[in-house]
């Protein structure tokens, strides 16, 4: 008796729903020798799915349990959970395979009790062991009849269970008790009830799973009521733990929808059940699904204040989500700012980063959140150059404000890079921020510009307006030594130049070769600005080092609407540069035919030369500017004026082969300089045959040249023709019968006729002069 009373004989009842159900006393006596005993859980897990006793969600399920105790403890909870059959198979042939020594210690247990029973029930105790080897077989898959959308679990006929002296048992008895009689609301028509009336649905809200097993029985897990909701949701939305792992275990679906589009981890959040909340995020919920609303778990969790739950979604965020979007993200990108603020208080991570390595901060920086970016700011959240630059892309200077306000050691480079930006961006408010931080207002960046520098040059009125009423220096410099005044001249903007002077800023400060700013405003034609600097006191005849005027300036760049506005105000027309030209030489230089005009309305002597003693009208002359040449000879330019050279205009036109410019300055020198002569003793007819311009040879003679003139050479015009190898010229000349002609047999300087001129040349034209002149001579046929 003594030995009898030492062993814990599983209980027997006399009657009951299932066949043998030995196999599960066996476990539940002996659960925590095993729960120490088993040494490989993962290896029997592998076996009982391979089986088909397990579904494989349940390997998911199980890796969640860090310890083997726990994983184990876990394992059998769920082979109790699904009855007798699996509990056999577990010991046999499973255990028996994986934990040899530990089946053996399990068959001498039940040896043991067989041997104590010692009635017609020892055979099936036995039969655990021993005599189920054809239940190894995978179970047939259960049969689920559907009905349109909703699948409806079949209607079963329940007996309450009884206790041996045949009364029911007290918990069941309670919790039947407690399910109202009918349909509760949201259970499904043929919903199957047990003989009080309860469903399935009333089983798992009621938390009892005994009664859900039993009744589950050849039925759909996945089933839904009329809200759409699953086992899987009631069981979430009551909180009741074991039911959730029973109905996981069983294959519900932990991601399922219900009509808002809510998973059970929704309902389970919803309701603050932190603990439903934790079985589901390690059985595989998704963590950040999103509602019909498009709200997360946690936002319904935030929403009715549940703080144990949201700290357990902090704790599995930070295991298994790092360096991704997580919640704290995705508040600050919908600029909700008190879930934000509650997410911080629960921990989770201000500063964590997703795989762009961006912030919360940066989010709601970027997206112009200032709610939000303030609860982050004001939980130490880090500011770097990244979120300024997020700040500078949103023109928030409210946000950046905050940045500001709350950025702690800031480095001077980043505040003074931020200020150049600001400018950039013409963001005033941005830069009364900065400097009030202390960013300092007359910084170089790295091409020595300081900001009022980069604001006039890039013409940002309120970037500049900013900085002035900041203190900025007016009288720095770039390194070409230009001024903010001739930066904003330069780019045309009046705001600018007109603050700039408003303020005290010398009109007439000189630049690059000392040029003052009305000297940039010609050169780059801003005619507006001309009129305020003068209508400030700018100097209109201002000169630089070179002497050069404002006037010098339009008039040599063709700036028509400049140069009005300067002669308007009485700019010297008639002013010398340092190499003694006008305006009107300028304006012939660059070929504007209208300024040429213009200046000689305004009274530009045509007839001023430069250091080479030319005039415009040489120059003209000379580039063949035919319309400028007879304006200026309109306006009394002298024909017959000679350079340093002694060439009149004459010879120019004669170089170019201008026929209707030597034709206007022959009638307007009425062709007394038809044979002037220049230091070379050279008349235009001479220059004519060196160019080969036998057109112009032809005028000449017609307008009284002298045929044979002689050079300082001796030479003739003829001589001149024959050397260049100028056939068309010879020609001409040779043909001339109107008067003198041409003498062939003049020796010059050395001696020698034209033909032997031409026999010193080397090209096919000298040869063709050659045979040209030998004829003329008849020297040859």
């Amino acid at each position: 008796m003594s030995t009898v009373s030492m062993v814990q004989l599983p209980t027997v009842p006399s009657t009951g729903l299932f066949a043998n159900p030995y196999a599960i006393e066996v476990l539940k006596t002996k659960k925590q020798e095993l729960v120490d005993g088993i040494q490989n859980p993962d290896n029997l897990l592998s076996w009982l799915v391979d089986h088909g006793i397990f579904s494989p969600g349940k390997k998911v399920a199980m890796s969640y349990y860090k310890t083997r105790t726990e994983k184990n403890s876990r394992l059998l909870d769920i082979l109790v959970s699904k009855g007798e059959r699996a509990c056999r198979l577990f010991f046999f042939p499973c255990l028996k395979q994986i934990e040899p020594p530990l089946y053996n210690s399990m068959r001498q247990y039940v040896s043991t009790v067989n041997e104590m029973i010692g009635d017609g029930r020892r055979q099936l105790v036995g039969y655990l062991l021993e005599r189920d080897k054809e239940d190894l077989k995978k179970p047939p898959k259960e049969k689920v009849e559907k009905t349109s959308k909703r699948e409806i679990l079949p209607k079963i006929e329940r007996t309450p269970r009884k206790l041996p002296d045949g009364e029911v048992n007290d918990k069941r008895k309670s919790s039947l008790s407690q399910i109202p009689k009918g349909t509760t609301r949201g259970t499904p028509r043929g919903t199957p009830r047990g003989t009080q009336g309860a469903s399935v649905f009333d089983a798992v809200k009621s938390g009892d799973l005994s009664l859900l097993e039993e009744m589950l029985k050849g039925s759909d897990i996945n089933a839904v009521n009329s809200l759409g909701e699953t086992l899987l949701h009631v069981a979430a939305a009551n909180g009741h733990v074991p039911v959730i792992e029973f109905l996981i275990a069983r294959g519900a679906k932990v991601d399922a929808r219900d009509r808002k589009k809510r998973t059970p981890l929704h309902k389970a959040s919803e309701n603050g059940h932190s603990e439903a909340v934790a079985v589901l995020l390690r059985a595989g919920a998704n963590i950040y699904g999103l509602d019909g609303d498009s709200q997360t778990a946690v936002h319904l969790a935030a929403r009715n204040n549940h703080r144990k739950v949201l700290k357990v979604f902090l704790d599995e965020e930070a295991r298994r989500y790092k360096n991704r979007r997580n919640f704290l993200h995705m508040a600050a990108e919908k600029d909700d700012s008190q879930l934000v603020k509650l997410l911080l208080e629960n921990g989770a991570p201000v500063d964590a980063v997703d795989d762009k390595r961006r912030t919360a901060l940066f989010n709601a920086v970027s997206a112009g959140h200032e709610a939000t970016v303030k609860v982050l700011l004001e939980n130490g959240a880090s500011v770097d150059s990244g979120i300024i630059d997020a700040a500078f892309s949103t023109n928030n200077e409210a946000i950046f404000g905050l940045l500001l306000e709350y950025s702690k050691g800031l480095s001077p480079d980043t505040m003074i890079s931020a200020l150049f930006k600001a400018v950039k961006m013409n963001l005033s408010g941005i830069i009364n921020a900065l400097v009030d931080k202390g960013a300092e207002v007359n910084a170089r960046n790295d091409i020595e510009y300081t900001p009022l520098l980069l604001a006039a040059e890039l013409g940002k009125p309120e970037a500049a307006q900013a900085l002035v009423e900041k203190g900025a220096h007016l009288d720095v410099r770039t390194p070409n030594q230009n001024t903010a005044l001739h930066l904003a001249v330069q780019g045309g903007n009046v705001s600018i130049a007109k603050l700039l002077i408003r303020k005290g800023m010398n009109i007439n400060i000189t630049g690059p070769g000392d040029q003052t700013p009305i000297h940039v405003a010609a050169f780059h034609n801003k005619q507006d600005i001309v009129d305020v600097l003068i209508d400030a006191g700018a100097n209109v005849n201002a000169v630089t080092k070179d002497l050069v005027t404002p006037l010098h300036i339009a008039s040599q760049r063709g700036n028509l609407d400049v140069a009005q506005r300067l002669l308007h105000h009485r700019a010297n027309v008639n002013a010398k540069d340092k190499g003694s030209r006008t305006p009107l030489r300028l304006a012939v230089d660059g070929g504007n035919g209208d300024l040429v005009q213009l200046l000689l309305n305004n009274k530009s002597d045509p007839n001023v030369t430069d250091k080479d003693k030319k005039t415009p009208l040489h120059v003209a002359a000379a580039a063949g500017q035919v319309e400028m040449v007879e304006a200026m000879l309109r306006s009394q330019a002298r024909s017959t004026a000679k350079d340093m050279d002694g060439c009149t205009p004459v010879h120019y036109a004669a170089a170019a082969g201008s026929a209707d410019i030597v034709r206007a300055l022959m009638k307007a020198g009425k062709n007394k300089n038809v044979d002037d002569k220049n230091v070379w003793r050279k008349t235009p007819l001479h220059v004519a045959a060196e160019h080969g311009h036998s057109d112009l040879i032809g005028l000449f003679l017609n307008n009284g040249a002298a045929v044979n003139s002689l050079d300082n050479n001796r030479d003739t015009p003829l001589h001149c023709a024959c050397r260049a190898g100028h056939l068309s010229s010879v020609q001409t000349l040779v043909g001339w019968a109107q008067g003198e002609k041409a003498n062939l047999q003049l020796t010059n300087g050395l001696k020698k006729t034209p033909l032997q001129v031409a026999e010193s040349g080397t090209t096919d034209s000298h040869q063709q002069i050659v045979t040209f002149l030998k004829k003329k001579m008849h020297l040859i046929k």
